[in-house]
């Protein structure tokens, strides 16, 4: 799972944290929101509150084309590929430029999630976080805002196809709503999404509507909370007692939470103003209820997040309750 044999870690651990230059490559620059700078950010606070202490630090791990086309076209793959060959131009109609390296940096944004998932799943009462990552926009046939694979998509499929994961439970509170997960399995009886986010009227898709229960036999699987710009964390504890009794309801036997902490304020892209409370309480609700249903397995993405403040804070709280 590329733990780091140079890494000060601790044989009891619950938690493996991955970082490393390869998944701090995944970024935009020329003054795009989503820097190759978060990584750094997180790492340094990291250590200074000793969670690299209490934690297993594991290495990035690159994934093959075998992997991405679990959830992605073949021919979106190939076009992703091609385009980071030239350098330039978009993957999108325009949030999501392509840059020389960015197949690669994707690679290892899903790589990292599936080998999280490989060792949460030999290791029960195991949990995982890797900061970058919770791409959750791109579909199954393009990239769309800053996501150019959508991690979060691939390891629903991989748990399902390679690990005989049946139930699974999809948690997400960044301020910006997972359209590419939720429309990707709006059908799907057997994964319950719950999504908090920023009111689509005011942000970025513009989806996620209350009225947004999934589909066919899986409606009332899905559960959509559109917030107004400028709530708070009352707001959000108000939202999230509705997030634990879907997942409560469902019983999910393996937990994927997309933290984003651009739902903190003083987020530049974003309205909400969550203060870091929320995501511990969300985190550690989410632990308990891991341990009560899928046997403690539950997988991390530190998500969307513009603000290195809060991306710092933010990341480290979320670790602390997983420790």
């Amino acid at each position: 799972c590329g733990v780091s044999s140079s890494a000060r870690t601790m044989n009891n651990a619950h938690l493996t944290v991955y970082w490393g230059e390869e998944l701090g490559r995944y970024g935009f620059g020329e003054g795009h929101p989503l820097g190759q700078d978060r990584l750094t950010a997180f790492r340094v606070a990291a250590i200074r509150e000793g969670i690299d202490r209490s934690a297993e630090i594991a290495v990035p791990v690159a994934c093959n084309v075998t992997d991405l086309i679990l959830f992605h076209e073949p021919e979106y793959v190939q076009r992703v590929k091609e385009l980071s060959r030239i350098g330039k131009g978009y993957l999108d109609c325009g949030n999501t430029p392509a840059y020389p390296g960015i197949y690669d940096a994707g690679r290892f944004v899903v790589g990292t999630g599936l080998a999280a998932i490989n060792r949460i799943m030999k290791h029960d009462w195991h949990h995982a976080f890797v900061p970058i990552g919770g791409l959750h926009h791109a579909r199954r046939n393009g990239a769309a805002g800053f996501s150019v694979f959508n991690d979060c998509g691939i390891m629903i499929e991989a748990l399902r196809r390679r690990f005989g994961i049946v139930r699974l439970a999809y948690v997400d509170i960044d301020a910006h709503h997972g359209d590419g997960v939720y429309y990707a399995f709006e059908e799907d009886p057997d994964l319950a999404i719950a999504d908090i986010h920023e009111d689509g009227r005011y942000l970025y898709p513009g989806t996620g509507a209350a009225n947004e229960e999934g589909k066919g036999i899986a409606r009332g699987t899905k559960l959509n909370i559109p917030l107004a710009p400028g709530s708070n964390d009352r707001d959000f504890f108000r939202a999230w007692s509705q997030v634990e009794a879907l997942v409560e309801d469902h019983k999910p036997e393996f937990i994927i939470f997309q933290a984003g902490v651009d739902s903190m304020g003083g987020d530049p892209l974003t309205h909400l103003q969550f203060s870091v409370a929320a995501h511990a309480h969300a985190t550690k609700r989410l632990v308990e209820l891991a341990n009560k249903y899928a046997q403690g397995r539950l997988l991390v993405y530190g998500g969307g997040g513009y603000n290195l403040d809060n991306v710092a804070k933010g990341w480290c709280a979320i670790c602390k309750e997983l420790i």
